[in-house]
């Protein structure tokens, strides 16, 4: 009796422990340095992740690199060729990790912008995002591990331009037969606690994203959060313990309510208490509803960092940094 009741206990527990979401991983910056020197000096102004240093976070858990790049140095003639030195070097780190079993997603660091244009400007029209995307996903659509991020925190656009944009580049994915997961980010720099917001960009996310459409429904959102006091991320410090989950439940709600799904596309907090607390605590609160969310990305990692508070890149003689321990229980 006393051993049954002791496996029944046994199986509880282990039913009871939290499921990893199916997406975990970080966020790659480096590629996208250097904006104020088109196209810049590679090794000098921007350098690429090596492949090599995906083996660190891999063997933590992770499952999605996220790698940033910028639209200009890969098209520098908008509905112009790809240039040749920018996209090998995207190949190199994207076919050298998807062979290491790694899942990349694709993410044009640019702001929903071409050289500081925004897109919907008569100088950047949507159609030239459109054809970016056509080309990009022809580049790729063989090769089923890759994911395309749209881009990264749209801004300073009306919200409708930026939905008519994602919209467009969307149809022109799938006009090209490729069927990988497109991550959709809402303008204002996409936090999901501004989501409802109505704010200088005009109507809310709320009401203009959930109108964008994909023809195969291999869509997420993609909201980023931070738990600082603007939630942009600058400060180390987090404003309490629960503002993680306070700044996600009403976004989940929403997902739920609209029968969608999303990924934390970015999350971070410095290395103290408080932060860790608040980032915990958002992580369980994803995990509680993995109906609708699909997974989470740090930012950031990177060879180019230093002493930046929220860098994950491993210090000298390969030592974790202390955010790596909190995010060690939501990676088995």
């Amino acid at each position: 009796m006393k051993k049954s009741l002791l496996c029944i206990a046994l199986f509880a527990a282990t039913a009871a422990q939290a499921v990893p979401l199916e997406w975990r991983g970080i966020s790659l910056s480096s590629a996208e340095w250097g904006e104020k020197n088109f196209p810049g000096a590679y090794g000098k102004d921007f350098v690429y992740p090596t492949v090599a240093s995906t083996a660190y976070y891999q063997a933590k858990g992770m499952n999605l690199m996220r790698i940033a790049f910028r639209w200009e140095r890969l098209q520098p003639t908008l509905m112009g060729d790809f240039d040749a030195a920018e996209l090998a070097r995207l190949r190199e780190f994207v076919d050298g990790a998807t062979a290491r079993g790694l899942t990349v997603l694709l993410d044009p660091h640019n702001y929903a912008a071409y050289k500081e244009v925004h897109v919907g400007k008569p100088e950047v029209p949507i159609a030239a995002f459109a054809d970016f995307w056509r080309r990009l996903a022809l580049q790729f659509k063989d090769n089923p591990k890759v994911q395309f991020g749209l881009v990264n925190e749209p801004r300073n656009m009306p919200t409708e331009t930026w939905g008519q944009a994602a919209q467009a580049a969307i149809d022109a994915i799938r006009k090209t037969g490729a069927t990988h997961l497109i991550t959709l980010p809402g303008n204002g720099y996409s936090g999901a606690w501004s989501w409802f917001e109505k704010t200088w960009y005009g109507t809310p996310n709320a009401e203009v994203m959930g109108q964008v459409r994909d023809p195969i429904d291999n869509m997420v959102f993609e909201v980023h959060q931070y738990f600082d006091m603007d939630g942009s991320g600058t400060s180390a410090e987090c404003v309490s313990p629960q503002i993680g989950v306070e700044r996600l439940q009403r976004f989940t709600a929403w997902l739920k309510a609209n029968k969608r799904r999303a990924i934390l596309g970015e999350l971070g907090g410095g290395a103290n208490a408080v932060c860790e607390q608040a980032v915990t605590g958002a992580l369980k609160h994803l995990e509680a509803h993995a109906d609708v969310w699909a997974g989470w990305l740090w930012w950031a990692g990177g060879p180019t960092w230093g002493d930046y508070f929220l860098s994950l890149e491993p210090g000298a003689g390969g030592q974790d940094k202390p955010q790596m321990r909190w995010l060690q229980p939501y990676l088995r």
